[in-house]
Parts: structure tokens; C-alpha cells; sequence
């Protein structure tokens, strides 16, 4: 990537409705070569998709939580089935496969405290491979808006 295809990509990430012409002209080049541009880091997957950002707390999920699960036993096969049950579950909004002590961190978005408990009770500790599980309340969330390469 070249100092161009960094700036397209920082100006997309800070505002994915931006129009192709107003980002050529705040770069100073073609329309045209703004839109190849555009085409090729697509092509080489380096810009993967655009996406609508959400308030969670408008759509009825106003308090979130991060569960640290451990699987036992810790096979392919458990590990797959266990992630597919997971990935199905309308509560969770990201999904981390881990090294280490815990095989899965589960971000999720619920109504209230009453519903993340029944998140775990009645669906996590209803899983016979599950062996552990650890539940924390997320006070507050950062992600970055863009992300520059290295």
C-alpha cells in the first residue's frame, strides 16, 4: 500500500458513505483514478466491505458482557460445534477464538441483567462440552474508527 491507497482507506474507514468524487478531490486526483484505486484494494482484500453501524442500546440491548469459555474436551471437533452453536446465538455480536486458559471470549449484547443470565444459564450451561465460564460486564467499549497500517 502506498501513501494514496493509505489515505482512501483512512477516509473510507472515518466515513464509509463518502462519495468518490469528493474523496478524489480532497486527495487531488481523477475521479477516475480514485475509483481503480478503490477496485484494486478491494481486489487484493484489503478493503473487505462497508457496513451500517448500530446503537445497541436503541435496539434493545442496552447492556453488554464479554464470557471467557473454556471446552472440554478441547478437540477440533468440539471446538467447531461449540463456535457453530454460538455463532447461531442472536445475543452475540463478536466471537474470539482463543490460545491459552480460554477457548472462546463471547461478546454479547442483551436487555438487561435478567437476560444475560438467562444467556448463560439456560443456553451456555446447557452445552455438555462446556467446562468453565466466566461472565464480565462491559462498562464501556473503544473500537477505533481507522485502523493505518504498519
Amino acid at each position: 500500500m502506498d501513501e494514496l491507497d493509505s489515505a482512501l482507506m483512512r477516509m473510507l474507514q472515518e466515513d464509509g458513505r463518502r462519495t468518490n468524487r469528493d474523496m478524489a478531490q480532497a486527495l487531488g486526483i481523477a475521479p477516475s483514478t480514485c475509483l481503480e484505486r478503490m477496485r484494486a484494494l478491494r481486489e487484493r482484500g484489503i478493503l473487505t466491505g462497508f457496513h451500517a453501524e448500530a446503537d445497541l442500546a436503541a435496539l434493545g440491548r442496552g447492556l453488554q458482557a464479554v464470557i471467557a469459555v473454556r471446552i472440554r474436551p478441547p478437540t477440533r471437533t468440539a471446538i467447531e460445534a461449540f463456535q457453530a452453536f454460538l455463532e447461531k446465538m442472536p445475543e452475540v455480536i463478536s466471537l474470539f477464538v482463543l490460545t491459552g486458559n480460554d477457548d472462546f471470549l463471547v461478546h454479547v449484547a442483551v436487555r438487561d441483567t435478567d437476560h444475560l443470565h438467562a444467556v448463560v444459564l439456560d443456553k451456555l450451561t446447557k452445552r455438555p462440552e462446556l467446562a468453565d465460564v466466566r461472565t464480565s460486564v462491559i462498562y464501556g467499549h473503544m473500537r477505533k474508527k481507522v485502523i493505518e497500517p504498519l
